[in-house]
C-alpha cells in the first residue's frame, strides 16, 4: 500500500492518494482542488481510480468530486447522513456562501462498519459525527483518515449547520477506545506542528480527547 499525502485547493485540504501498489488500483480522498493535477499524476503513475472518497460533505472537502468523477469514471462515497444533509437546501446555500458549489450526491451510501475494496486493500468506515451529522473516519490497514473529525492537537469545528461538540467528543472517545493506540492519523489539514500523528499521542496530548478519557 501507498499513501500520498497532497495538499489541494484554497484551503489547503490535505488530499489522500491510496492505492494497491501491485494492482494499481487506488482511492481519493477529498479531492477539492487541483483536479487536473490530479488526475495527471493518476495518469503519469498508471493508477486506475476506484473510488472518490469523502470523509464529510462540507465543499472544502467535496469541490473536486464532479471533475475527478467525470475525468475517471470513479464513483464517489459518502456517509448516507452526509449525503442526505449535502442537499438539503441550507446546506447549498452555505457552500455557496463559502465560494463552492454544493456537492452532487454520491454515487455510493455508506454507514458505520460498512466496507469496500480497491485493489486488494479494504477501506472500514467509522461513522463519527460531530462535526457533520455524517462525518467518517476511514480506517486502511492501521491507518486512519480522520478528515474535520480529528487534527493533530486540535478537533473540527462543531458551529457549523449540523455541527455537535458533545457528538464530537464521544465520536473522538470511541476511536481512542476501539482502535489500537499505534494507530497512524492522518488528518484533513496540517493545523498541528506535524502532517500525521498516531492515536496514542492525540490521546495523551491531544486537549480535546485527554481531558475527556
Amino acid at each position: 500500500m501507498k499513501i500520498e499525502q497532497i495538499p489541494v485547493g484554497s484551503m489547503q485540504v490535505f488530499c489522500y492518494l491510496v492505492y494497491d501498489e501491485e494492482q494499481k488500483e487506488g482511492i481519493l480522498i477529498d479531492p477539492a482542488g487541483n483536479e487536473k493535477e490530479l488526475v495527471e499524476h493518476l495518469r503519469q503513475e498508471g493508477i486506475k481510480l476506484r473510488y472518490i472518497v469523502n470523509t464529510h460533505a462540507h465543499p472544502d472537502h467535496t469541490s473536486g468530486n464532479r471533475a475527478i468523477r467525470e475525468a475517471t469514471g470513479a464513483s464517489v462515497v459518502m456517509h448516507e447522513l452526509d449525503d442526505a444533509f449535502s442537499q438539503r437546501p441550507e446546506i447549498i446555500m452555505f457552500s455557496r456562501t463559502m465560494g463552492f458549489d454544493a456537492a452532487g450526491p454520491a454515487d455510493v451510501r455508506v454507514k458505520d462498519g460498512d466496507e469496500l475494496a480497491f485493489g486488494n486493500l479494504k477501506m472500514k468506515f467509522l461513522h463519527t459525527p460531530g462535526h457533520t451529522p455524517g462525518g467518517c473516519c476511514i480506517l486502511i490497514d492501521g491507518n486512519l483518515f480522520t478528515g474535520d473529525t480529528l487534527f493533530v492537537g486540535a478537533v473540527g469545528r462543531t458551529d457549523f449547520p449540523g455541527g455537535s461538540y458533545e457528538q464530537l467528543i464521544q465520536s473522538l472517545q470511541e476511536l481512542v477506545r476501539k482502535l489500537p493506540p499505534q494507530t497512524v492519523v492522518w488528518p484533513g489539514h496540517d493545523y498541528g506542528d506535524s502532517p500525521q500523528s498516531t492515536l496514542k499521542h492525540e490521546a495523551e496530548t491531544n486537549p480535546y480527547i485527554a481531558q475527556y478519557m
